[in-house]
């Protein structure tokens, strides 16, 4: 025992003596710059009093669910709410989990078994790669937003194989070319799954949706805590995929269902995003703002997402704690979470956010670098 303490805190100091070792703090003051709450629904006081007002109504949503979905969990609310996402986004199906890390684990520990090959895009969440491991699966990386490299891969392997993207990437902020590998996959036979979770409230509905992918994508992910403001997920899929799901895969089955309340709160969100359509019109002119001012990013012009690269430890931690220093709250990405030498400055622009703080910042970004 004493061994394994001794290399845990090995491990720790190393984080220490690098500048990256992750702690907990309250959250801060300051212009946010760093959240997911993309249109401020999460700050909102017109939705939280929508909400509100059936918590009094329904003092009981404020309890616990008293157990996993498949026992005394379920209710038929959440399966109506099911009912509802899936025809909002056009496919059979629509099975809620509590996160959308259970969403992912959910569909790429059970789907793929050790026969099978998932060809995940390098740049996928870790949610996935940490499901690909309980999988057993082959799992094989292609090249960022390269379909010619997903291609190559897929003419060399046999059996079925499982093609992973996100349609809007979370560190560097941009955009799967998805029509031309959703082209790809059914071509070679493979089943595409897509996590939507920072495009979607963003990009309309998601990608898959603006597209009309559905028939061509197996599964999609939608999660609720950013864009929506809320939280959980939901997995778009077939009613056979659905069925499936609730029947092999661990993670929905053994998990305590959330409470009613974060259901109605997600069908809430929905009617809010509708009847608030102006909100992500102005999250784009803010991000039209930011890139104004040509700071130098791999991120899409129209993403929330905005990422400098700053691959020198130091100079990333001062520019983060300048920014902070001013009220301007960022969040500075350090590897493993990216590659060595791809660190960066992780920039949220939310449709609040004003254009005197969003000059503020950038102004104080370019003189640093």
């Amino acid at each position: 025992m004493l061994k394994s303490f001794n290399r845990f805190q090995a491990d720790l100091d190393q984080r220490k003596t690098e500048g990256t070792l992750r702690i907990l703090k309250p959250k801060a003051t300051g212009v946010d710059f760093y959240s997911n709450d993309y249109l401020g629904f999460a700050r909102n006081t017109k939705l939280q009093n929508l909400l509100l007002q059936q918590i009094i109504d329904r003092p009981e949503l404020l309890s616990g669910s008293t157990g996993s979905r498949l026992i005394s969990g379920n209710s038929a609310e959440v399966m109506e709410i099911e009912k509802f996402i899936a025809n909002a986004h056009q496919y059979e199906s629509a099975l809620l989990c509590s996160s959308g890390y259970e969403a992912n684990l959910a569909l790429f520990s059970t789907l793929p078994n050790r026969h099978d090959t998932i060809i995940v895009d390098e740049k996928i969440h870790r949610s996935v790669h940490d499901a690909c491991k309980m999988s057993h699966a082959k799992k094989i990386k292609f090249n960022h937003n390269q379909p010619e490299h997903l291609e190559q891969l897929l003419k060399r392997q046999n059996g079925n194989c499982y093609v992973a993207i996100e349609s809007l990437y979370s560190m560097d902020g941009d955009i799967a070319p998805i029509k031309e590998i959703s082209r790809i996959t059914e071509k070679h036979g493979a089943f595409l799954i897509v996590d939507e979770a920072h495009a979607f409230g963003i990009l309309g509905y998601g990608l898959v949706d603006r597209y009309q992918l559905q028939r061509t994508t197996l599964a999609t992910v939608i999660t609720y805590g950013k864009a929506l403001g809320a939280h959980g997920a939901a997995i778009l899929c077939n009613e056979l995929i659905h069925s499936y799901l609730i029947n092999f895969a661990s993670p929905f089955i053994y998990t305590t269902s959330a409470p009613n309340l974060q259901w109605i709160a997600i069908k809430t969100g929905y009617d809010f995003l509708k009847a608030e359509a102006d909100s992500s019109v102005k999250l784009q002119e803010n991000i039209k703002i930011f890139r104004k001012q040509k700071l130098s990013t791999p991120s899409a012009e129209n993403s929330p997402i905005q990422s400098i690269i700053i691959p020198d430890y130091d100079r990333l931690k001062s520019l983060q704690q300048i920014l902070s220093d001013e009220g301007l709250l960022t969040y500075a990405i350090y590897s493993p979470t990216v590659k060595k030498g791809t660190e960066r400055l992780r920039i949220c622009i939310h449709n609040f956010n004003i254009e005197k703080e969003i000059t503020a910042l950038t102004g104080i970004i370019k003189k640093f670098i």
